[in-house]
C-alpha cells in the first residue's frame, strides 16, 4: 500500500496511527491527487468533505464498514472511557422508520446503510466530568464522516439525542435500552450526486486571547 496514502488516511481521521492493521483487509483510501504530500492530502480530505443526500443503489462493502467502525473507535475520549456503541443498520424497514423521525432525517429512508453512534451512559465517567460522553460520541461521528469521504463514500450526519421526538423514534426502531442514547445516525452510501464544497472560513468567528465581537 502506498505509504503516503496510508499516512494521509490515518491523519485525516485524527489518529496517531493507521486505523487498520496489516492483517485486516481494507480499501485503499480515495485521494483525488496522489501527488499531494501527506499533510496536503489530510487537509484536502477535511476541507472537501460535504454532506451527501442522494445515494446509489449499491451496498457498502463489509470491509469498508469495518474500517468506518475502527475510525469511530479511534476518536479521542475523556480519560479513555470509550462510552460509545455503534449500531450498523442495513435493514430497509429500520432505515425507513428512522427516516420518518423528522424532515431532516428523511435521507435515512433512501440510504443503503446507516450507523447509529450511541452513548452508553453506564460507561460515562463517575464524576462531574461524566457529561463528556456526548463530546466523545460527537468526535467518533466526525471520524466516521472523514473516513467515509476518504474512501469515496457519501455521508450525512443526522442528529438524534437530545431532541426527544427524534430520539423516541430511534429508541423504538433500534430497541435501545435506557442506558444507550443514539446521539447521531449517519446515512452512508456511494454518492449519486456531486455536491459542491462550501467555503465556511469566516475570520469574524475568530478571536485571540479573549473574546471579541466582530
Amino acid at each position: 500500500m502506498n505509504k503516503t496514502l496510508l499516512l494521509s488516511f490515518g491523519l485525516a481521521l485524527m489518529l496517531t496511527s493507521a486505523c487498520t492493521s496489516n492483517d485486516k483487509p481494507a480499501e485503499v483510501p480515495v485521494v483525488k491527487n496522489t501527488e499531494l504530500s501527506a499533510e496536503e492530502a489530510v487537509l484536502e480530505n477535511i476541507m472537501t468533505r460535504v454532506t451527501c443526500r442522494a445515494y446509489k443503489n449499491k451496498p457498502v462493502e463489509k470491509e469498508k464498514i469495518e474500517t468506518l467502525l475502527q475510525a469511530g473507535m479511534a476518536a479521542p475520549t475523556a480519560l479513555n472511557a470509550q462510552p460509545w456503541h455503534f449500531i450498523v443498520i442495513d435493514d430497509r424497514n429500520v432505515l425507513e422508520k428512522l427516516g420518518s423521525a423528522s424532515p431532516h432525517t428523511g435521507v435515512l429512508s433512501s440510504a443503503p446503510l446507516a450507523i447509529a453512534v450511541c452513548g452508553n451512559t453506564d460507561k460515562q465517567l463517575q464524576s462531574p466530568e461524566g457529561v463528556y460522553w456526548i463530546q466523545d460520541v460527537a468526535a467518533a461521528t466526525e471520524n466516521i464522516l472523514l473516513a467515509a469521504h476518504a474512501m469515496g463514500l457519501g455521508a450525512t450526519w443526522t442528529g438524534s439525542y437530545p431532541v426527544e421526538s427524534r430520539f423516541k423514534v430511534a429508541k423504538e426502531a433500534l430497541q435501545l435500552p435506557d442506558n444507550i442514547k443514539s446521539v447521531s445516525i449517519i446515512a452512508l452510501g456511494y454518492p449519486a450526486m456531486d455536491p459542491q464544497v462550501k467555503d465556511k472560513w469566516n475570520p469574524n468567528n475568530v478571536s485571540f486571547n479573549k473574546y471579541e465581537a466582530h
